[in-house]
């Protein structure tokens, strides 16, 4: 390598962690990490430390965690880190004040194929929208989130299968890819900047931030629509229905994971009947079955079907829409 970036690293989740490992290794310095403060979590409310927190530890990495990013200590402080740039990855969004200062910019890596999937769970949509490809995106920090001049994309295949915890690991290890070439062009002088004005016309997905109610399942929808919205939002924040128990005359939310399409089509009288059989069980949607393997019943862990027929009649419950 002919040049060392100074690098200010920014991130907080498992995602972020991964591409900082790889500019670790790349050789260039980082010189700084801004991570999520300690929070508590779980019902114990331990205090817990961000994934990207706990590799810096290990790295013996300089850790700043600002409660406020305009704060004025924490600007002088990342000026005095005379970084070249910053690199962004699954972290909060920066005011100008903070994204202006290295002199090379401030680089986002995006969990899409720019500009299409803008916002917060592009990896969730793309998969719900039924998507065959997505990808990841390097581009300079700008004031409107997500719209900075592009500068590399890399793309990947998305399987009929693959949950939205199998697109997240396959977009990180490309992510990491991604970020070393970006630098790489970034050393050499040979940086791209794609402009990503659009002209009317043009038509793109939208990727908002998930809500409990997003995640509700409508059983009147197609097979295909229910089964991509189920591994879309698997493992989390997972996709969730409601189901009757008629002998306790009690409403139950269930959450569904591993699930598999058939071509088993939906008869009149059965839109809200369920069918155990030896390979799971039937949820009926408006034109074909679903076969649900596993699910989270409310206040329960994580089962498998077979799991919950050992101890409860099929006949019992019925789907809520």
């Amino acid at each position: 390598m002919t040049k060392k970036l100074r690098i200010v690293f920014m991130g907080t989740p498992t995602f972020a962690v991964t591409v900082l490992d790889r500019i670790v290794k790349s050789g260039h310095q980082i010189v700084g990490v801004v991570t999520a403060p300690d929070r508590p979590s779980g019902r114990g409310q331990q205090i817990r430390k961000s994934d990207v927190k706990i590799y810096a530890e290990e790295k013996e990495l300089s850790i700043f965690q600002p409660l406020n990013l305009k704060d004025d200590s924490f600007i002088t402080q990342m000026k005095d880190l005379n970084a070249d740039v910053f690199i962004v990855v699954a972290f909060r969004m920066l005011p100008a004040v903070v994204w202006k200062i290295p002199p090379m910019g401030t680089i986002n890596l995006h969990a899409s194929l720019l500009p299409d999937y803008r916002g917060a769970a592009p990896i969730n949509w793309a998969i719900m929208n039924g998507e065959k490809t997505t990808g990841v995106t390097t581009f300079f920090i700008n004031e409107v989130i997500d719209t900075g001049d592009i500068i590399k994309r890399k793309s990947t295949e998305i399987h009929s299968e693959m949950t939205a915890g199998d697109l997240h690991d396959q977009l990180m290890s490309i992510g990491g890819d991604l970020i070393s070439e970006t630098l790489k062009e970034l050393v050499d002088g040979k940086t791209n900047r794609e402009n990503q004005i659009l002209d009317e016309s043009s038509t793109l997905n939208a990727a908002p931030k998930i809500f409990k109610n997003d995640c509700k399942i409508d059983w009147a929808n197609s097979l295909d629509e229910v089964y991509n919205k189920i591994r879309g939002l698997s493992p989390y924040p997972g996709a969730w229905c409601i189901l009757k128990n008629r002998t306790k005359n009690k409403d139950i939310s269930f959450k569904l994971y591993h699930t598999r399409k058939t071509d088993i089509i939906v008869k009149e009288g059965e839109k809200n009947r369920l069918t155990a059989t030896e390979d799971g069980i039937l949820f009926p949607c408006s034109d074909y079955h679903l076969r649900v393997i596993d699910f989270q019943m409310e206040g329960k862990r994580r089962m498998n079907f077979k799991d919950f027929l050992a101890g409860n009649s099929i006949e019992d419950f019925v789907i809520i829409q």
